[in-house]
């Protein structure tokens, strides 16, 4: 069994290499050691705000990577981190940029290392949408999981069998997703609203969308090479799911510092983090260990959907969101102790 230092040499040397970069681009940036030092520090700060917002997408990644293919399994951990540093942390910005302002691809990169001030106001302005878009699919995510008739392990029993129970009844959590979003849309400002709603459509459709390619190939892949085809749908799923976890780590990012390229660095080294802690649940095999820790991972994912929602209208700190995601994880590790050591008894 491999030690649990030796899980995150790979996340270190990456903390290493980043945080130099960080030291140099604030060097080259501000000519000075303060601003050297500046952009490290916001670096480190930025590692920590991924890792605090993402754990719970570690638990449900593993718990989804157990059930894929080894070749998938390798594939997600590497092309899936690629994607995950690169395409959410570099170019889904940019592509924000890009629709918001109309303007082209290297234009937007322009303009991110030329002006990051009004980059990071056309990231403000789009935040709204990605709020909401984020926010639906995220809670399609938790509440598929809860409205489940074959789901046996219950943390907080009184809500999750009730919700169990009534998994027979169809499009039972489209409907709720809806009718948040109606809650929520008699408050958002009328020449916003066509924007809520149209990202909020958009995250429930992407969600509805994955499920059904996820079923085809799943369904498919009997006929044909289970290990070409078994891990395609749960690899969309993940990486669905992983950029949807990104949004506000993304979009947070920017009360720190508006310079694209800090921002890919400090959240990158998170990412790596997140990634090792997956291959660690997944060796190890943690989620049967600790009974109730997928349960309350995905409790911290319909609280950070609410919360998206409620980005819509309000500002709320990262901080908040992050230390009620760990705070609810943590709980949940907790209840996992006591009902191991009551088992063992």
């Amino acid at each position: 069994m491999a030690t649990t230092l030796s899980y995150f040499r790979w996340a270190i040397g990456f903390t290493v290499i980043g945080l130099i970069l960080a030291f140099v681009l604030g060097w080259f940036t501000f000519g000075n050691l303060n601003g050297a030092i500046g952009f490290f520090l916001i670096g480190c700060v930025l590692a920590v705000l991924e890792v605090s917002l993402s754990f719970d997408n570690a638990i449900v990644n593993a718990n989804k990577l157990q059930n894929m293919t080894p070749e998938w399994q390798h594939r997600f951990l590497t092309w899936g981190i690629i994607i995950a540093v690169f395409g959410m942390r570099i170019i889904f910005p940019l592509l924000i940029v890009v629709v918001a302002a109309g303007i082209g691809p290297w234009q937007a990169l322009h303009l991110a290392a030329t002006r990051p001030n009004e980059y990071a106001r056309i990231i403000a302005e789009a935040h709204l949408g990605i709020a909401a878009f984020g926010g639906a699919f995220l809670m399609m995510v938790a509440l598929n999981y809860f409205f489940d008739d074959a789901k046996e392990v219950h943390w907080i029993a009184v809500l999750e069998r009730q919700m169990a129970r009534f998994a027979s009844v169809r499009g039972l959590e489209v409907a709720l997703v809806l009718a948040m979003m109606l809650g929520f849309s008699r408050f958002v400002p009328p020449e916003r609203l066509d924007t809520f709603l149209l990202a909020g459509l958009s995250g429930l459709l992407t969600f509805l969308a994955v499920e059904v390619v996820g079923h085809l190939l799943d369904a498919s892949h009997e006929a044909t090479d289970l290990a070409a085809k078994g891990g395609v749908g749960a690899f969309l799923y993940l990486e669905v799911l992983d950029a949807s976890f990104s949004f506000d780590g993304v979009i947070g990012a920017f009360a720190l510092t508006q310079n694209l390229f800090l921002i890919a660095l400090g959240l990158g080294i998170g990412a790596m983090y997140v990634r090792s802690m997956t291959i660690m649940l997944v060796e190890r095999q943690t989620l049967a260990e600790f009974r109730y820790l997928e349960n309350g991972a995905f409790w911290s994912i319909l609280i950070l959907s609410i919360i998206m929602f409620a980005q819509t209208l309000w500002h709320i700190p990262e901080a908040v969101t992050g230390l009620l995601g760990a705070g609810v994880i943590g709980l949940a590790l907790l209840s996992s102790l006591r009902y191991r050591r009551h088992a063992k008894a």
